[in-house]
Formats: C-alpha cells, structure tokens, sequence
C-alpha cells in the first residue's frame, strides 16, 4: 500500500469521523449526552496526542492540503443535508460559517499584521445594515453583500489613522471606544430605525427567492436556511482561497514583517503603514460581506446584535483557534457558536466561561487549539 493511498484512506476516515460527530452533536438534545459525547472526544484527542498519532496525522494532512480541503467541503454538505428539513441546524451551520468569514478577516489583522481590533462586530454590523438600507432599492443583492464589505473596509479606512498614531493597548482602547460608538449612533438614530432596528430583505439570486424552501418532492422540502448555507459556503471557500494567496505571497511576507518587529522592518525599508492599512482594510471588508449575509438570514437586526460582548465572543474564536490558522478559526467558530446552543445550563455563564478559557488558554496553549504552522518560504520543500 503507497503513502499516498494511506494519506486518503486517513482523510476520508477524518471526514467521515467528523461528519458524524457533528450530526450526533446537534441532533441529540439531552445534556448528560452532550456532555459524554463532549468528553469522549476530549478523551479521543489526549490519547492520540499521547500516541503520537496526532503528529502523525497532522503530517498527513499538510501533504494533501488540497484533499483536505475537498474532503472538509464534503463533510459540510453531508452534515447540512441531514438535517435539510429542519431550520435551527441549518441556521446555526451558516452562523458557524460567516463567523468563519469575519474571524478570517480579524485573522489577517490580528494573526497576519498584529494589527489590534476589538470592534469586529461593528464592522459586521456596518454590513447588516447596508443590507437592511440597500435591501428595498433596485441593487441586485450580490452587489449589497459586496456593498457592505465595501462600506465596511470605507469606514475602517477612517478609523485606522487614529490606530496608526498608536500602539499596544492604547490602539485597542480606540478599536473598542469605535465599537461603543457605533452602537451608540445605532440607538439614537431613527432613520436607521433607532433601538428597535430595520427590518431585511431576504437574499434574492438571479431570481431565485432564497427565503423559499427547496421543494425536491411532495413529500420533501428543503428549509430555506440551506440556501443561505450554501451560499455562505462558497464565500468560506473564497475566503480561504484569499486568505491562503495571501498568506503565501510576498504580501503575506510582509505581513509577517510587521507583526514580528516593526523596527526591523522599517529598517528593511518596509513600509509599515502600508501593510497595516492594506490587512485593517481588506479584514473589515471580509466582516462587512459576512454581515450583509448574516442580516438577509436574520430578516431583522437591532443594535443590540452588535454589543462590544459580540467583539469579544469573535477575539475570543481567533485566540482559541489560533491567531493565523484558518482551520483554527473554523474549529473554534464550530465551538463557540454552537456548544452555548446545545448546553443550556451554561447558556446564562457563556460570557464567564468565555472569559475563563480565554484565561486558559492564553496560560497554557497561547498559540491556540491549530497553531498556525512555520511559513513555508520554498512552497513543497521538507526539511
């Protein structure tokens, strides 16, 4: 049996595991289940780690990074198309999904360039709302999602040159006083429909009504909530395209420059203001699409939505996932999202058990649950 037969026997079995973790997490209801199912997988994870099969199949997957990729795909289709009938699981798997998107873009800031952001729900919010102004107007609605990443990047534009003039803690506090700010103009402004919010117009594609479910037969019908998925699927996969380019190129290079020592870079001739801006912007553009999305699912939005606890919850996913890694962000979406949902007895502490992961980890694993790995400078060289 060759190495490359073994690589995809292990990735196929990966996928298949995974599917079927996920679907008998959402499908089962009762707690103590949850929470046996919770620690078979802690318990699954330690021995292999103990065993050393971790490394070995995190091996296997960085040499096949391409049938990863196909072999995650098809495992999201197969967990959204079991439950195709029903609404609340296909809600929260294109929750998980555009919480990818904006997590990716607060990646290329935090992960990338260090650049520092705690209004990461405002930025999705300034494309929730586009979609709710723009929605009634004669825009087709794929232009509005692109709007609102646009609006988005336009309004952190404006907010990086106070961020520029500062460092450390001092850029967080401006990031965070935006963030209230936003909230604040929200509230008080009526056209935007003050604390009560605006109503959204539904995603509409080419004529095709994506707040109407799938009719396959008399006896079946897809929840619309697939449409949405789907959707929200191919902007991951876009997002990851992106971000991998990126990460990859000479502008990732320069990045990484950045992040690690201003100093030396600048002394390099980089310029420093350049690549904060280029990764602030095109971060806040990927939150904004997400948001334009997030709101045509929803149909409503108030400023409560985007509160500055939201920002935390979506720092927290970069730090738990790892600042950098992509899969790390898609883990800990999955987590965040969807464990408050399923375990009601801590639905009312989720900010407190927030706040003590954080704590846990940033103490024992900073780089995170998927550390991103060591820039690969000659593409499929091994060392």
């Amino acid at each position: 049996m060759t190495q490359s037969f073994k690589d995809k026997l292990v990735i196929a079995f990966l996928a298949v595991l995974g599917a079927a973790f996920v679907i008998t997490f959402i499908a089962i209801e009762e707690q103590t289940e949850i929470f046996a199912l919770l620690v078979l997988a802690a318990v699954l994870v330690v021995v292999s780690a103990k065993l050393g099969m971790t490394k070995t199949i995190s091996e296997c997957l960085s040499r096949n990074e391409r049938l990863m990729n196909i072999a995650v795909i098809a495992a999201t289709v197969v967990v959204a198309f079991w439950f195709r009938e029903d609404h609340f699981p296909l809600l929260m798997i294109a929750t998980v999904l555009l919480y990818t998107i904006t997590c990716c873009g607060l990646n290329m800031q935090f992960g990338y360039t260090g650049v520092v952001n705690f209004a990461g729900a405002a930025f999705f919010g300034v494309g929730c709302y586009t979609a709710a102004v723009m929605g009634g107007t004669s825009v087709p609605m794929i232009l509005v999602i692109i709007l609102g990443g646009i609006i988005a990047a336009f309004v952190g534009s404006i907010l990086i040159i106070p961020v520029l003039r500062t460092r450390g803690h001092y850029a967080a506090v401006v990031t965070i006083a935006f963030g209230l700010l936003f909230r604040t103009f929200l509230e008080v402004n009526d056209t935007l429909g003050g604390p009560q919010g605006l109503g959204v117009s539904g995603m509409n594609l080419f004529g095709w009504d994506f707040n109407n479910g799938i009719e396959l037969t008399e006896n079946l019908e897809i929840s619309f909530y697939m449409n949405y998925v789907i959707l929200a699927l191919v902007m991951v996969m876009l997002t990851f395209a992106l971000m991998r380019r990126i990460e990859r190129s000479w502008i990732g290079l320069n990045f990484d420059a950045v992040r690690l020592d201003e100093t030396a870079a600048a002394c390099f001739g980089i310029n420093i203001k350049r690549w904060k801006i280029l990764s602030f912007t095109v971060g806040n553009f990927l939150a904004g699409t997400a948001g334009a999305l997030y709101a045509m699912m929803l149909g409503f939005i108030a400023p409560s939505n985007f509160a500055f606890s939201d920002s935390l919850i979506l720092v927290s996913i970069v730090l738990l996932g790892g600042m950098g890694s992509l899969w790390g962000t898609i883990l800990a979406a999955g987590l965040v999202v969807l464990l408050p949902e399923k375990l009601q007895v801590i639905q009312e502490y989720r900010f407190l058990i927030y706040a003590v992961v954080m704590i846990l980890i940033l103490l024992f694993r900073p780089q995170g649950i998927l550390p991103r790995g060591l820039r690969a400078y000659i593409p499929g060289w091994r060392g």
